[in-house]
């Protein structure tokens, strides 16, 4: 079957890819071609999805998030279950910015550019993760993984607002948080490979969680909402996590969050 030239079908296209490396690489080859005017953008159009969404490999396991194996980093194996769990995290994230552009009609241009952006790049930290995973003699699908950042995707899916509050604002900007120490131990543990990878995960993330406020931030403006209102009735219906600390603020603040959001945390 041929990619759709429409980009919100050519999204749904390949959400509906079950094999990882396939929809990484496709991905990737879609920005290319949107950036090169080879694609049209149809925003009104209610779309349907007649495979299943999102498209999945028969491998990884998917699991509670309490029974994924730990992740020490004092032996090879802790740290390829540590990469492992990333590449998981970066195949959702593909996932879920590919959702987020078919899913939704209605929004100007520049949300649909944006969240191709985030495909792209998250594509890009699927391949680079996926293939230093290979270095330590493990693929893709070798340990199980958990879905807990496609539940929130599709607890999210009937309404936009909900989706960019509690998927890059909630869910996705924990990574801000984390990938900082995440980072620190596989350079202390002497995996200078990984920690490289991790400086562009975060600076990329940055942007991602930015695209999130950005889109929130209109979304509220457009409803007539006060953000902070709003972020906590949603946080509330949809039973969003609970934000635990320590938050690195000065990401947070770089991706947007506003120093009221900041304080309530």
């Amino acid at each position: 079957m041929n990619t759709p030239t429409e980009l919100r079908q050519a999204a749904l296209f390949w959400l509906s890819e079950p094999d990882a490396q396939r929809k990484a690489a496709g991905v990737r080859a879609l920005a290319v071609n949107w950036a090169s005017g080879a694609l049209q953008l149809n925003r009104e159009a209610a779309l349907t999805a007649t495979l299943p969404v999102p498209g999945m490999p028969v491998k990884p396991e998917l699991v509670a998030p309490r029974l994924v194996k730990h992740r020490s980093m004092t032996t090879l194996e802790g740290r390829a279950i540590l990469i492992h769990a990333l590449v998981h995290i970066e195949f959702t994230a593909i996932n879920l910015a590919l959702d987020a552009i078919w899913r939704f009609a209605g929004m100007p241009p520049d949300y649909y550019t944006d969240w191709l952006q985030v495909a792209d790049e998250e594509a890009l930290h699927f391949s680079l993760l996926s293939g230093h995973l290979k270095t330590q003699g493990h693929v893709y699908g070798d340990f199980p993984g958990h879905g807990s950042l496609w539940e929130m995707a599709d607890k999210t899916r009937f309404d936009v607002l909900a989706r960019m509050a509690l998927v890059p604002r909630t869910m996705e900007a924990r990574g801000l948080d984390v990938v900082p120490s995440l980072r620190d131990k596989l350079a202390q543990a002497g995996d200078a490979a990984a920690a490289a990878i991790m400086d562009i995960i975060l600076r990329d993330e940055i942007g991602h969680v930015a695209i999130g406020n950005r889109w929130y931030a209109y979304l509220c403006s457009a409803r007539g909402l006060d953000p902070l209102a709003a972020y906590k009735a949603l946080a509330i219906e949809h039973a969003a996590p609970v934000l635990r600390g320590p938050f690195n603020l000065p990401a947070r603040r770089a991706a947007g969050f506003s120093e009221a959001e900041l304080a309530a945390f």
